[in-house]
């Protein structure tokens, strides 16, 4: 048990806090005190059948980032000009602003004049005849139109281009867990999170000019910042699943902060009548199949029809109970029984028909907050109740 729980914990530096030796030990005793909630009935019960309760659509199932999405993350896709970059017949071009470091080349039949100008703290910049000119806001093609414009008082047919040679005036800060911020060289320096912004740019872009994110990130909850509004996006929906609509464009003074993983990672529950029981990692258990594959399968005496998954609902109090149908699952190939799971869920496969559900659930509701929350756990066993457990 003590192995199998071990080898799903994410470890930092190889430290294992005690605190995460008492929720193992915790969970030992757990386990088979769980088990004993259903030996006692020969009777069925009728709970949610898994392919019932998603036509439904029970909103307890509704994923928490789709409340997210209602904090008008849509107002930020589609833009077609912002502080850093502007349209122009469809093709976004970057706004020139202070410091920014322009390459002016003038063409006189085929020779080929190149001088640098910086654009100064006012966006203003000076060249050949004119001075004090405001380029600030303006694309490079637009400051080239107004440039010419303004050479043809003096030279015949001016020819110029204009290309941004340092773009210094718009930045974006990334921080938290990601290449640029914890890879630094022996005795260097890690880089600031500050992104100098050269044009049109999506959250994925931003991320990608950060070196990427690293194995600890929790790509789930990803907060944006800007204008003093936090929004949360989920990276990893738009790296599996496609869903560009929290791609979101970036402006100048923006801040992406990718957090950490929890000590405990994202991690479901497989208790009952399966080969190992444990604590097993999200990421290898996605879905009901996956978390039976990592548990060694269910054992004889399972009632495989009978299969529970428990979810945390919005309050501690409420939780969600499914029935899965393993068995046609296993022998029938009925995709419908595949539950997704979540972070936190727990798979309970009975060894006799459980009679009375919301006696099972009153039963054993307070034994798994006790998983779920290990922080509460921790303190009112060790504070509170004066009741430690050593496992030195």
């Amino acid at each position: 048990m003590e192995t199998i729980i071990l080898s799903s914990k994410r470890y930092k530096s190889g430290y294992v806090s005690r605190e995460g030796y008492n929720l193992i030990s915790i969970f030992a005793v757990l386990v088979p005190m769980l088990l004993l909630q259903a030996c006692y009935s020969n009777t069925a019960v009728e709970g949610i059948p898994v392919p019932e309760l998603f036509k439904a659509e029970d909103p307890r199932v509704v994923e928490q980032d789709a409340v997210v999405k209602t904090n008008n993350l849509s107002n930020l896709m589609g833009v077609s000009a912002n502080k850093t970059f502007k349209e122009i017949e469809g093709v976004p071009e970057y706004r020139i602003g202070p410091l920014d470091v322009l390459q002016i080349n003038s063409h006189i039949g085929e020779e080929i004049t190149s001088t640098e100008v910086t654009v100064d703290n006012r966006g203003k910049i000076s060249y050949s005849f004119i001075d004090d000119l405001e380029a600030a806001g303006l694309t490079p093609s637009e400051l080239d139109s107004l440039l010419t414009k303004r050479l043809s008082e003096y030279i015949i047919r001016p020819r110029i281009d204009i290309l941004v040679k340092e773009f210094k005036s718009k930045s974006a800060t990334v921080l938290g867990e990601v290449s640029s911020l914890r890879t630094t060289t022996y005795g260097g320096k890690g880089a600031s999170g500050r992104i100098n912004l050269k044009g049109k740019t999506a959250v994925m872009d931003l991320i990608a000019l950060s070196g990427g994110f690293t194995v600890d990130a929790d790509i789930k909850n990803v907060r944006f910042l800007r204008d003093g509004k936090a929004y949360r996006i989920n990276i990893y929906d738009i790296l599996e699943k496609g869903d560009e609509t929290q791609n979101i464009i970036v402006d100048d003074g923006d801040v992406l902060e990718i957090p950490d993983l929890p000590v405990f990672g994202e991690r479901v529950y497989v208790l009952g009548e399966v080969v190992y029981q444990g604590i097993y990692p999200l990421k290898d258990a996605r879905d009901l199949l996956g978390a039976l594959s990592l548990a060694g399968n269910v054992t004889p005496l399972a009632i495989e029809e009978n299969t529970l998954i428990v979810r945390a609902g919005e309050s501690r109090d409420t939780p969600l109970v499914m029935m899965s149908d393993i068995k046609s699952l296993l022998r029938k190939a009925d995709t419908s029984q595949n539950v997704e799971l979540k972070d936190g869920d727990l798979v309970y496969v009975p060894r006799m028909k459980i009679g009375d559900i919301n006696d099972w659930i009153a039963n054993t509701w307070p034994l798994l907050q006790l998983l779920e929350y290990p922080a509460d756990l921790h303190y009112k066993y060790n504070r509170s109740y004066k009741i430690s457990i050593d496992t030195q």
